[in-house]
């Protein structure tokens, strides 16, 4: 039996994933190497591992995809085994073969089986021998009003990259170019394939692990619906309201599909579930995958430690273990869903989740450290366990919004707000959850009162002026007093809606600060810290965390984020109208077909496309008019608030007052 223990152990990775692998290396005595771009010097995978080495430069195409420096960095660092984690380089066949040839273990699965599932479209016609349903390829050449609405995707790409519905034959040239163009630029092949697109289909996959002596299990089902811009949001398992008979075809197909390329290591068999029940191959993901810690929960196994063992030569178990409970994962991205899932940047003053049995937290980041612009938006992975589905879901809603997490907007009260959906909870899951929610899950929440979280901010900033470290004890009141100091104010600024407050309070000479024209409110304590506020007969806790500018509130419920506002509006800080500013860092990647100084645009037409933390986004035209300015170009790298286009407005496409008409 052949045996490669592995002593020293580079990841070719970097953030969370690579902080998860090195933790089960550190159970099992691995020394830990790091690779870090030069925006990574300071990053948690690099301070967690026992060695690191540097790839010189930032962009991902110069450092984490660079496979001949990723090797050289292995045997510089005297490891003997590589892990790709997933991303970047993990389903690269020629990175594969390149580590084995310079003498080191690779932990994944055999080069033939990544070639073999490489391209979606050479997957699929390997799955239709294997037996494993599918869904028929339709030609873009002669497709029919009868074939619509159709699924464009990129044949070698992954994470939603170049995937475009089309359900107008009109529009179907311009998409395919699109996702042709965006294909390329994410993959380098810009090879699209059509199939039908599934109406409210269920994203539903497989977990396999492989040995090199004939052992392929199938662990159990995941659910992977709940998606924006076809990234995974929130996963569980396993995948509820599945029948017997279709867990069971499922695990058979996804075996017969590793069998089919003689896999090996740990791999993810997708498929789509129609509304009808029916599975059809998506793809299968040659390496781990990003949802992995529900499988681990449910199973009660390390899968890391598992890919080591049989990188290692070693064989599986004959059955896997018994499943128990049910286990969901939320991604906490640093984005703000109510502006188009825009990436959002900056300092990371605080990532706090609640410790609990069940709970668990797979992070790349802890506060203080920074949020780029070059690498993927995800914070981290909370991930909940429990005896039941309800009880999972209920766990990880709590802990997510008891976090306290400072710093960018984040995506944390759309995850709670989505776990405690009517149709989540009763699990009527489906790829179009976020289509036909995301409006009412991203408007105001009930229950929440960003001017009371905003008087909490004013009554500490209030005492912190006249309280030095050290200082008095809280100061406890039962209602505040009408003495006759006149009224301060403080304004605030919520983010990200821009909603503004006027907070006055009235600060006497002895005693804590009390609010001005707030009935009702009854100020319990204050510290510099905290304010204990009652309402109605019910008393809330707040913490206030102050940063320069920026005013941070948790409570036991809701967290608010505001900025401090001068006393007087700066007329400066408004801009000229039509002027398109960039929402975020990043590089422009095309310009509308014809797009100059002088043509004539649409109101909503995009005329920008600007790709940042590997998503896209488009620069929509305010106004119909005339583009009088254009300073974008692609490749031209710009930051948020760089301006990238004027757009003067036709005086004839303003509506006229009927009453002046």
């Amino acid at each position: 039996m052949r045996s490669d223990v592995i002593q020293t152990l580079l990841v070719a990775n970097r953030g969370e994933i690579a902080c998860r692998i090195f933790r089960t290396c550190r159970d099992l005595g691995i020394t830990t190497v790091a690779v870090h771009s030069d925006a990574d010097a300071g990053a948690l995978h690099v301070r967690e591992a026992d060695l690191a080495v540097r790839l010189p430069g930032a962009a991902p195409a110069d450092t984490y995809l660079r496979g001949d420096l990723v090797v050289a960095a292995a045997l510089a660092a005297g490891a003997d085994a590589v892990h790709p984690g997933y991303g970047f380089l993990s389903e690269n066949a020629a990175f594969a073969a390149a580590v084995q040839d310079a003498g080191l273990v690779w932990v994944g699965p055999p080069v033939k089986a990544i070639e073999l599932m490489a391209s979606k479209t050479r997957a699929k016609e390997l799955m239709a021998g294997a037996g494993v349903p599918l869904l028929a390829p339709v030609d873009p050449a002669t497709a029919g009003e009868d074939e619509l609405p159709l699924l464009l995707k990129a044949a070698a790409g992954g994470g939603g990259r170049g995937m475009r519905v089309v359900r107008e034959l009109g529009a179907l040239p311009g998409e395919l170019l699109a996702a042709a163009a965006e294909a390329a630029s994410a993959f380098g092949d810009g090879e699209v394939f059509a199939e039908p697109y599934v109406e409210r289909g269920r994203h539903v996959e497989v977990q396999v692990m492989a040995d090199e002596h004939d052992t392929v299990w199938a662990l159990g089902t995941r659910d992977c619906s709940l998606q924006r811009r076809h990234q995974k949001v929130i996963e569980e398992a396993p995948a509820p309201g599945l029948d017997d008979a279709l867990r069971t075809r499922l695990r058979d197909a996804a075996v017969a599909a590793a069998r089919a390329v003689g896999y090996r290591g740990a791999g993810t068999v997708e498929f789509l579930v129609s509304a009808g029940g029916r599975p059809y191959f998506l793809e299968m993901n040659t390496r781990l995958q990003v949802e992995h810690p529900v499988t681990e929960a449910v199973f009660g196994i390390d899968l890391v430690a598992l890919q080591l063992r049989v990188a290692e030569g070693e064989p599986l178990e004959p059955t896997p273990p018994s499943p128990s409970g049910h286990a969901v994962e939320a991604r906490l991205y640093a984005e703000d869903p109510a502006h188009d899932w825009q990436p959002q940047t900056g300092a990371l003053l605080a990532l706090d989740v609640p410790d609990a049995p069940g709970l668990r937290l797979d992070t790349g980041y802890t506060g203080g450290d920074t949020v780029g612009v070059h690498y993927d938006p995800m914070l981290a992975k909370v991930i909940a366990h429990a005896p039941t589905r309800a009880g999972a879901v209920r766990l990880l809603a709590r802990a997510l919004e008891r976090a306290r997490i400072h710093g960018p907007v984040t995506n944390r009260d759309l995850l709670v707000r989505s776990l405690r959906h009517p149709d989540f909870a009763a699990a009527r899951l489906d790829t179009g959850f976020y289509d036909r929610h995301l409006g009412g899950l991203t408007a105001p929440a009930p229950g929440r009162s960003p001017a009371t979280a905003a008087l909490a901010a004013a009554l500490v900033a209030a005492v912190r002026t006249t309280t030095a470290p050290g200082g008095p004890a809280p100061t406890r009141f039962g209602a505040w007093r009408n003495l006759p100091s006149q009224p301060e104010t403080r304004r605030y600024r919520s983010e990200p809606d821009g909603t503004e407050h006027e907070v006055a309070y009235r600060t006497p000479r002895t005693g804590a600060p009390e609010p001005h024209d707030a009935p009702g409110v009854r100020v319990l304590a204050v510290t510099p810290d905290r304010v204990t506020l009652e309402r109605g007969g019910v008393a809330r806790h707040f913490t206030v965390t102050a940063d320069r500018d920026r005013v941070y509130v948790d409570t036991g419920a809701a967290s608010y984020a505001f900025t401090v506002l001068p006393r007087f509006t700066d007329p400066a800080t408004h801009t000229e109208p039509g002027s398109l500013l960039a929402p975020m860092p990043g590089t422009v990647v095309r310009l509308a077909e014809g797009l100059a100084a002088g043509v004539p645009v649409e109101a909503g037409q995009p005329l920008i496309w600007l790709e940042a933390m590997k998503m896209e986004h488009r620069v929509l035209a305010p106004a119909s008019g005339t583009l009088a300015a254009l300073h974008a170009a692609p490749g031209l790298q710009v930051e948020v608030g760089a301006l990238l286009a004027v757009v003067q407005e036709d005086p004839a496409a303003i509506p006229v007052p009927e009453e002046t008409a």
